[in-house]
């Protein structure tokens, strides 16, 4: 029991990480982190009672994070990229080339 009681204190440190991160990135890891953390939890659970349809859950869990993270990844990535790429309405407007005004 005395694992759980770790694992729970680095889920909440991770939740605090979550909340104060830097950037949204970090937000990003601790979100796989926290998701990873649960599965362990649910199958140490599952061990200590001997609940086998908890593994189940850990594993349907296990997928949907890593299919969240993928996707949340991929949109992150498109939104940062699309601002960077941005360019002011006159440059498109010429051709790429800048007015002279």
């Amino acid at each position: 029991m005395i694992e759980l009681g770790l694992l729970f204190t680095l889920l909440s440190l991770y939740v605090i990480r979550a909340v104060r991160g830097p950037s949204v990135w970090d937000r990003l890891m601790s979100y796989n982190l926290i998701s990873t953390k649960v599965i362990v939890i649910i199958i140490a659970i599952s061990s200590y009672r001997e609940l086998a349809f908890l593994m189940d859950f850990a594993i349907i869990y296990a997928l949907t994070g890593f299919i969240g993270t993928i996707f949340l990844a991929l949109f992150l990535f498109r939104v940062q990229f699309s601002k960077r790429r941005k360019r002011p309405r006159d440059e498109i407007s010429n051709g790429g080339q800048k007015s002279e005004t």
